[in-house]
């Protein structure tokens, strides 16, 4: 590894993740062309080609797979470096590195952001939107400081601080006869035309959850990777979807969309806040979740 520099380093690892120049320079907070030039020059100090450049692809090949352990083991070693470089150091202030499932992101960041710029302006927040598996496998690595989520979390490493519940409404056509005396008891056979996030999405398995025995089977013929996608999906009369509380505020000004409640007790999930365990930005997550549910509070009662 002589010759190479941390920044080739990280950008390689930006690319790695997302096999997209774009994404991976927006990821590595670089433009484009700098990410591309530094990934050049990185093939040229190693004199092999790492990635295959065709159209919109990008390919690894074997030499990227056999480098990429060792650089992700390298950077790991420089953020622990760093984290403890930062004990003694005021507590937020400096960049923080913050996931979020998308089910949440939309909703939740217009105002936590503001409110946390205003109270610690010398924080640097810095998201990465992406589903749980992928966040929680960047926590335990280091790649980030903490992500928000729904429990439960299948990983022994993380500490969760629970944030606040979230309820599930159902989002179907306006006018549907179906649904023109709710509550929806969970096991209506009108569920069957249950539309779903794809595979990853933790509100997929969610949604399968609060729909007990009812087989959805609209969920064979349409899949989505954002809950917009959905609602339009359903508000042109495809199927119905579930939707958190958080979101169904947004989504009920939709023209021909109808958020209906299900019987109670309602289901809910759990959002919480999770970080790796014994790490120096403890007592910043746990303020954080503070700051989080305190707005969760003051958003519902307004």
């Amino acid at each position: 590894m002589i010759g190479l520099t941390v920044r080739q380093m990280r950008y390689f690892d930006a690319l790695a993740q997302t096999l997209h120049f774009g994404r991976a320079a927006k990821l590595a907070g670089v433009s484009q062309p700098a990410l591309s030039s530094q990934i050049a020059e990185l093939e040229e100090r190693l004199n092999c080609r790492l990635f295959e450049r065709g159209g919109k692809t990008v390919r690894m090949t074997d030499e990227a797979h056999a480098l990429q352990p060792r650089i992700e083991r390298i950077l790991a070693d420089i953020r622990d470096v760093e984290t403890t470089a930062r004990r003694g150091r005021p507590a937020m202030e400096g960049r923080f590195r913050l996931g979020i499932i998308p089910t949440v992101a939309p909703y939740l960041l217009p105002h936590v952001l503001p409110e946390l710029k205003k109270q610690y302006p010398a924080l640097q927040i810095e998201l990465r939107e992406s589903v749980t598996a992928s966040l929680v496998e960047d926590t335990a690595t280091g790649r980030l400081d903490a992500f928000i989520a729904a429990l439960p979390l299948d990983y022994p490493g993380l500490v969760t601080e629970e944030l606040f519940p979230d309820r599930f409404f159902l989002a179907v056509p306006a006018g549907d006869p179906a649904f023109a005396s709710p509550p929806v008891p969970p096991e209506s056979p009108a569920l069957e035309r249950l539309m779903l996030l794809e595979e990853g999405h933790c509100l997929r398995e969610q949604a399968l959850a609060v729909c007990g025995n009812v087989r959805p089977v609209a969920m064979a013929s349409y899949g989505a990777t954002s809950l917009t996608t959905l609602l339009q999906m359903v508000a042109h009369g495809l199927g119905v979807t579930l939707v958190p509380e958080m979101a169904a505020r947004a989504a009920g000004v939709m023209p021909d969309l109808r958020i209906v409640p299900f019987q109670e007790p309602m289901p809910q999930r759990l959002i919480c806040m999770a970080w790796r365990r014994n790490r120096a930005r403890q007592d910043e997550c746990v303020e954080l979740a503070r700051i989080i549910r305190a707005l969760d509070q003051a958003v519902l009662a307004a």
